[in-house]
């Protein structure tokens, strides 16, 4: 299965960690291509990278698969988050076909505007709390590496893939007020911009839905949700769940990748909004 968009986002794959579903991605990245890739924050956890030294070559795989597509004549633009903040030093500069931007503008072919960012510019906790940010991405940690094993049983079983990790948070009270808040902050921030609308990344939830007129569409994940956002040639935006698309068969690298990161409990992983 092939498909070519005009555009696809994707956000949050946190390469660098053992939570990254990096052999889901590239899967994805074979199948799908695309006038235009962006990379909408935290693709490289730089959060985690400081705590201790975790790269697979799964990582280095997703990695070379960007710079391929780029050198092929994909228009690759990548737009750093709070995990990867460093490379925002590199706003303004292109490096091997990427362009590094802070925030980006896009047309969509139907002729909306729309404000491209990360997202953790309007979250306060990173903001103005920044300490407890880190307290929960280790809290998230220990729920990633639950959600990993709970996976490799699962395909053991024969089932297919599925977010405990994801599914918790969208059960909990709190979460779901944050980013009910997170979401129409968003709107609003475009809508005062002028923009049509806004794509984002940053609290690990896919979605593609109109508040108050503004179209609001947020990336997903790669370490929950396996997600992508397109935008199909007339300018139609869609949600692209990437297990859901792939069916319930799992390629045997996945599988693989899958049963190796199963036994990895004693290696330090983190990646969290």
């Amino acid at each position: 299965m092939n498909q070519r968009y005009r555009t696809i986002w994707i956000s949050d794959v946190h390469l660098g960690t053992a939570g990254c579903q990096a052999a889901f991605l590239l899967d994805f990245l074979r199948h799908h291509d695309a006038d235009t890739l962006y990379l909408v924050g935290d693709i490289i956890d730089g959060w985690q990278l400081k705590k201790s030294w975790y790269w697979k070559q799964g990582h280095n795989d997703v990695v070379q698969k960007v710079l391929r597509k780029a050198r092929k004549g994909t228009r690759v633009i990548y737009v750093p988050g709070n995990h990867d903040e460093a490379a925002r030093q590199y706003a303004g500069l292109d490096f091997g076909g990427i362009a590094i931007r802070s925030e980006a503008e896009h047309h969509t072919a139907d002729g909306k505007r729309l404000l491209v960012i990360h997202g953790d510019e309007f979250d306060g906790v990173i903001q103005h709390a920044k300490w407890l940010a880190y307290v929960g991405d280790s809290l998230y940690t220990l729920i990633l590496g639950l959600n990993r094993h709970y996976n490799w049983l699962r395909h053991k079983l024969g089932r297919p893939y599925w977010s405990l990790s994801q599914y918790l948070k969208h059960k909990v009270k709190n979460a779901v007020n944050f980013i009910s808040d997170f979401e129409h902050i968003l709107a609003a921030e475009a809508r005062r911009r002028g923009y049509d609308g806004v794509v984002c990344g940053h609290i690990h939830k896919a979605e593609v839905k109109d508040i108050d007129g503004i179209v609001y569409g947020n990336c997903g994940d790669w370490v929950e949700s396996l997600s992508a956002l397109v935008e199909h040639h007339d300018g139609r935006l869609e949600i692209v769940h990437w297990t859901q698309q792939a069916g319930d068969a799992i390629p045997q690298s996945i599988a693989a990748n899958l049963a190796a990161q199963a036994q990895l409990n004693t290696e330090a992983e983190t990646c969290a909004s």
